[in-house]
């Protein structure tokens, strides 16, 4: 259990946490994290689940080489533009200079146009989709673990479409794909909408996200897809012989989430025991633990290895602690790590034909006769991650504020968040259009424009900065 709680120092807290937990270790290189197996597993079933999507829209699964060489990122001027600051750079191998720079990928819209531009020919190959699994690097100045490190884990989409149409839908299908694998598979409630220009990914034409919000009220960009237009397919020849027999640009796509998702799933869930994990993900499901004098009745570890058994045949992730530390040290440890169900047995209970039962988001333990008791975590599983988005789409709507109509406004609801122990969480607000207004925003807040919701709580009249006419109402907050 962390030493510091979350309303003291929210990120201390996830520090502590998340190394206590076992999801991780810090590396020997600055900004770089080791994924310990607790952790690496939850990105496991993340991929599990995405691939399940891949397959149904027939997006195959592929990789690139990880070297770029710089000559890829001068033919996009924007791309280079926007990647610059955190691209780390081979320059020499042994004693032997290289001809050309070789930049670590920070994405891989470069080497699949290149790629696209050899594949790709008549209107017959298209659409062509695909996506690879990956490490990518930006070398951060500020990190964190899982949500922003210098080498982090992603999946990177990328197709090419006979026109805009097309293109536009799988940009959209995918970006309902994130929201869905959000919000049913991790429960973390998000924000779909259409990125600022000046937040909109390095190339692209439209950049759409979703956003979800911390406990601390921070928001995290959970994960966007971007409709490049021809910028990449006119920069690497991305065309193809259409119908008419003439060459045309393709339009194409790109999308990703990354293991930031790992660190929402524990900003969102996670209370002052530890990790709280929605079944779909847990690497612990459930854990067996024998209480009471239970080594000096070998019946207990006999029934608790029979339950194991039948568990593990039902496909269920189930643990059985048979260490020697204390009851007490065990529901701590296990709660720490995000178990989802307790089963405690002790001579007593065995004595009863029952089980204690305690799941991890509950405070009250049940009975449960052994009988009853399969069926009874088949239920309580099922039952979990639907409790767990409510909770946290109650927690987001008390943290949302629409009532805030000037700068002004903005700063003095921080304060008071801060005086009254609150967070300051999202503020829905009327943007004129301008970067000035986001410039000013942030300067003087620190609040970041997060995206244009597609469904608007209510329309905003006017600008919180300048006054003037609206032409957009979105969603800014403080983020990570």
């Amino acid at each position: 259990m962390a030493e510091t709680n979350q309303t003291n120092d929210f990120t201390e807290w996830y520090l502590q946490t998340v190394q206590q937990a076992e999801l991780m270790s810090y590396s020997p290189v600055r900004g770089s994290i080791i994924f310990r197996p607790d952790g690496f597993e939850l990105w496991e079933h993340i991929q599990e689940e995405f691939n399940k999507f891949l397959r149904q829209e027939g997006i195959r699964n592929a990789y690139f080489p990880m070297l770029i060489p710089k000559s890829f990122f001068m033919k996009e001027a924007d791309h280079i533009e926007g990647f610059a600051p955190e691209l780390p750079w081979v320059t020499e191998v042994g004693n032997e200079k290289l001809e050309e720079p070789l930049a670590l990928r920070p994405t891989s819209e470069t080497m699949i146009g290149s790629a696209f531009s050899d594949w790709i020919n008549s209107y017959r190959d298209l659409p062509y989709e695909i996506n690879q699994w990956a490490n990518v690097f930006r070398w951060e100045k500020k990190t964190l673990p899982f949500l922003r490190t210098s080498e982090f884990l992603w999946q990177e989409g990328h197709t090419a479409h006979v026109d805009e149409a097309d293109a536009r839908r799988r940009t959209m299908r995918v970006l309902d794909e994130y929201a869905r694998l959000c919000e049913e598979f991790l429960a973390i409630p998000v924000y779909k909408g259409q990125k600022t220009p000046s937040e909109r990914f390095a190339g692209a034409v439209d950049t759409y996200s979703i956003e979800a919000m911390m406990k601390d009220g921070k928001a995290v960009q959970a994960g966007t897809s971007h409709y490049m237009g021809t910028k990449f397919a006119q920069a690497f020849d991305i065309t193809y012989l259409n119908k008419e027999n003439q060459h045309t640009l393709a339009h194409t796509t790109s999308w990703g989430v990354s293991t930031r998702l790992l660190g929402s799933l524990i900003m969102t869930h996670g209370d002052e025991k530890g990790l709280v994990f929605p079944p779909t993900v847990a690497p612990t499901q459930v854990v067996l633990l024998p209480v009471g004098p239970w080594k000096k009745n070998p019946a207990i570890m006999e029934k608790l290895d029979e339950i194991f058994a039948n568990l593990k045949q039902k496909g269920i992730r189930v643990r059985l602690d048979d260490s020697d530390n204390s009851p007490g040290f065990k529901f701590n440890e296990w709660e720490l790590k995000g178990a989802c169900l307790r089963v405690e047995c002790g001579p007593r209970d065995l004595e009863n034909g029952h089980v204690m039962v305690k799941m991890r988001d509950l405070d009250e333990k049940v009975t449960v006769k052994f009988e009853d008791l399969e069926n009874y975590i088949d239920e309580q599983l099922q039952a979990m991650t639907p409790r767990l988005l409510q909770a946290a789409k109650e927690r987001n709507k008390a943290n949302e504020h629409y009532d805030i109509n000037t700068l002004d406004e903005l700063k003095a609801h921080i304060e008071a968040s801060k005086a009254a122990g609150k967070v300051p969480g999202f503020v829905l607000i009327g943007w004129d259009g301008t970067e000035e207004t986001e410039a000013k925003i942030k300067e003087e807040t620190g609040f970041t424009t997060r995206n244009i919701p597609f469904e608007v709580p209510m329309q905003k009249e006017f600008d919180i900065v300048s006054g003037k006419p609206a032409k957009h109402t979105l969603w800014i907050a403080r983020a990570y």
